[in-house]
């Protein structure tokens, strides 16, 4: 081709090209990533796809970003360090659609999540009669203040005083301060009133008789502390419980008299329910009750905001209103003054509907959305964007999905990519894998066997080329054959939570009940708000861990306590030596193995500490051995070498034997026992979660979608162990999406017929084949078509 002819050379970077990835297991991968093109990368859990699509392609595309600020703006943001990589080219901006659950803050909506909520305040405040003002007087985030005084004003060299006065009006509801509920503390949680102080009337954590938290009340000379507490005057029993913070001698010490109520609230409730200890958050789990805010309903605002109305409809009634019925709604309102306003609320509302969230209303807390929920509420934000030439970067998007679902949501991918973006999506599920443009297939195994690319190509060419990705893409698991015979049957009756209509249902015990139905149809509300979490009751939900990077799965599991027991009883030392976050740590890096330099505005610095290299214990402690092994060679172990290292020989340690076999019971075999909970996948922290509950005496096992994140290979595992579980007599009831799982159940219950107020409803209850071979519902059309019946 000539010169003349030759294409611009702005034409030619049509590729984003990564050479020498390094990041976490990754072992210098090195691919090519066709832009405008829809890419899915899959491979077993911690085979390093996360590593390569957020942490090295993503991270660096918002480290550029964010470098492009001044250094006063990037101050404020998260400081990304460069990823571990040679070479990064043809980048475009990153936006991330994560399955990072919503803050679970008690003011954040779906409707300040997405903008919905601030263009209907708009709208109110424009359009709603009696007028209130601006928007803020819709808004429950907003309390109304007022006030008054002297100013001083600086004119033409003289001060002078002027008087100034000022008044917000919001729409918080002042007795909830906008969170819709109020809390209450149950009295009969706090103290015995049939005993005196003297005989231990009070029964909250650390006011026993004789501590000084008893000792402020029963030597405060206020009450008498041999009179039973119901026989109390009134004056006796408010300042018993309400008095305020008074200085006097009590026990000839000055302290700080307090009433029982204001000072609980103060030393306990003000505090992080997940930070409180155990006993402290049983006992505040049974003395708090929050009921719903009796000003407002619950509704959050204040009787004003809700006076105001839009044909009938106060703003309240909206945000309570199904999305799908709010959006037919707005379709009705005609008002020329408002146009793009209405135009750009329809678009967002017809979104919510388009992806299968109109199910949901706008005052649903944030913090209730499920994984999937809150990442396809994410997606909203972008859909109606005009941005082209962008990189959509998405975590395994079909999470939470009906595989009814599932073709929307391949149909919302398709179209981000038509208009000209490319898209990289992390899955696992055949039915997305299908619509792939380009499959990267990483593996061959997990964790340190896994960070090699070992396929490259189109989905044809993946079906032959023999990865472990390659050879189950076809994989059907069959109905069984016979099912199980329960043993007896859990009753629920009448159960209303969410959009259950007063719900009659028969969940059969010892068997393997699958729950299904769409997203919204009420699995959930049914397990989690019908079956109480008691005695023998063990949930495993999809709440994230938490954990910092010290924590680790030997922490987490409760594993390192035997192991630091057995080097501490070999080695005739103390346990706390083998831990590196007590006595045993490195002094240099405080049992970090690295130290963290921090520089202001720009990415702090972690480099390995010099002292212990990186190995997290001192010198003198890695002297003593069990076994031919140090406490650091030990934590560096995979699991499945750690089983046989302490499951016979010298080190020898029943106990913690017993953990690493539940742990590859799960199939986390290759996670290391010392590698930082951070650093996990979400799929890998459920089975993390799974395993440690798998100790627990609970003889009715619910669990919430344990398939998420796994590979169409480890889904056997998982099925072989549920039916580990169910032969030992458990009973084991799973909500899940996975045909796999429905077919290989004993017993069926799906819900629906619909989402919302369309579901709420048991559509068929019987064993998978019954279901195949009626086919009606949704769930027994596709199970029959993934069976191939």
């Amino acid at each position: 081709m000539d010169a003349a002819n030759a294409a611009p050379a702005a034409d030619s970077h049509d590729l984003i090209r990564v050479h020498g990835a390094r990041e976490n297991n990754l072992k210098d991968v090195s691919v090519e990533i066709p832009k405008r093109r829809l890419t899915v990368f899959t491979g077993v859990s911690g085979s390093g796809k996360s590593s390569l699509v957020f942490d090295t392609i993503a991270a660096e595309s918002q480290r550029l970003i964010n470098e492009t600020y001044s250094a006063f703006v990037q101050g404020f943001m998260p400081s990304l360090a460069r990823p571990e990589v040679d070479v990064l080219d043809g980048l475009t901006t990153a936006i991330i659609v994560d399955q990072q659950r919503m803050g679970a803050d008690p003011r954040s909506t779906v409707g300040t999540a997405t903008d919905a909520g601030a263009m209907l305040r708009i709208l109110f405040s424009r359009l709603g009669t009696p007028h209130l003002g601006s928007p803020k007087a819709f808004s429950f985030n907003v309390a109304s203040i007022s006030g008054a005084g002297a100013v001083t004003v600086e004119r033409a060299g003289r001060q002078v005083k002027e008087r100034r006065s000022f008044s917000i009006t919001g729409g918080m509801c002042p007795r909830c301060e906008g969170r819709g509920t109020v809390t209450d503390l149950d009295l009969t949680q706090l103290y015995d009133e049939g005993k005196s102080l003297n005989e231990g009337a009070l029964t909250v954590p650390g006011y026993k008789a004789g501590g000084w938290n008893h000792r402020l009340y029963a030597e405060s000379g206020l009450m008498d502390p041999d009179k039973p507490i119901r026989s109390y005057t009134n004056r006796e029993l408010a300042d018993f419980l309400h008095r305020e913070p008074t200085r006097m001698k009590i026990a000839g010490i000055n302290m700080t008299y307090e009433g029982l109520i204001p000072r609980i609230q103060r030393s306990m409730l003000a505090k992080d329910r997940e930070g409180m200890q155990p006993h402290i958050r049983e006992f505040v789990d049974r003395a708090v009750t929050f009921t719903v805010c009796p000003d407002c309903d619950g509704t959050r605002l204040t009787e004003a905001a809700r006076s105001s109305k839009i044909a009938g409809i106060s703003i309240a009634d909206a945000c309570a209103m199904q999305i799908s019925d709010l959006a037919a709604w707005v379709r009705e309102l005609t008002e020329p003054s408002v146009a793009p306003l209405l135009d750009s609320l329809r678009g967002t509302l017809d979104s919510f509907v388009e992806i299968g969230l109109g199910y949901l209303s706008l005052d649903r807390p944030s913090g209730t959305l499920s994984g999937g929920e809150a990442q396809r509420v994410k997606m909203i934000r972008h859909l109606g964007s005009s941005l082209t030439d962008v990189t959509y970067v998405f975590d395994e998007p079909s999470v939470g999905l009906h595989p009814h679902d599932v073709r929307r949501m391949n149909g919302l991918l398709l179209r981000l990519r038509d208009k000209g973006n490319t898209v990289l999506v992390v899955e696992h599920k055949p039915e997305v894998i299908a619509i792939a443009d380009h499959v990267v297939d990483l593996g061959p195994g997990a964790g340190t066997a896994g960070g090699t690319v070992c396929y490259e190509g189109d989905l044809a060419g993946l079906r032959t080329a023999g990865t472990l990705t390659g050879r189950h893409l076809d994989d059907r698991a069959a109905l069984k054959k016979t099912v199980r015979e329960p043993t007896g049957a859990l009753e629920i009756r009448g159960a209303t939570t969410h959009n259950l209509r007063g719900v009659d249902v028969d969940i059969p015990l010892g068997v393997l009940t699958v729950i299904t139905g769409v997203a919204g149809s009420g699995k959930s509300s049914l397990v989690h708000g019908s079956i109480p979490a008691g005695e023998h009751v063990v949930s495993v939900d999809q709440a994230p861990i938490r954990g910092s990077r010290r924590s680790n799965p030997a922490t987490y599991t409760g594993l390192l306590d035997p192991i630091r027991k057995a080097f501490a009883k070999a080695n005739g030392v103390k346990p706390a030596l083998f831990s590196a976050n007590s006595e045993g740590a490195c002094p240099n890096c405080n049992g970090a193995g690295v130290v963290y330099t921090d520089l202001a505005m720009m990415a702090g610095v972690a480099t390995t500490c010099e002292e212990c290299e990186g190995r997290r214990f001192e010198a003198s402690v890695l002297r003593y051995r069990l076994g031919g092994r140090d406490i650091s060679e030990v934590l560096a172990m995979p699991v499945a070498e750690a089983a046989e290292f302490f499951g016979a020989g010298e080190a020898h340690t029943p106990a913690a034997h017993r953990i690493l076999g539940r742990l590859a019971d799960v199939g986390l075999g290759y996670l290391t026992l010392g590698q930082p909970l951070t650093t996990l996948s979400g799929g890998e922290r459920q089975r993390l979660k799974l395993a440690t509950h798998m100790a627990d005496k609970g003889g009715v096992y619910v669990l919430d979608e344990p398939t998420t994140g796994l590979h169409l290979a480890d889904v056997d595992q998982l099925l072989a162990l549920l039916d580990r579980l169910v032969d030992s007599g458990k009973s084991v009831i799973v909500v899940e999406h996975h045909q796999a799982v429905m077919a290989h159940a004993d017993w069926i219950i799906d819900l629906g017929p619909g989402a919302g107020h369309d579901g709420g409803r048991i559509v068929f209850e019987g064993t998978p084949a019954d279901l195949v071979a009626a086919r009606s519902t949704l769930t027994g059309e596709h199970l029959a078509e993934y069976v191939g019946a």
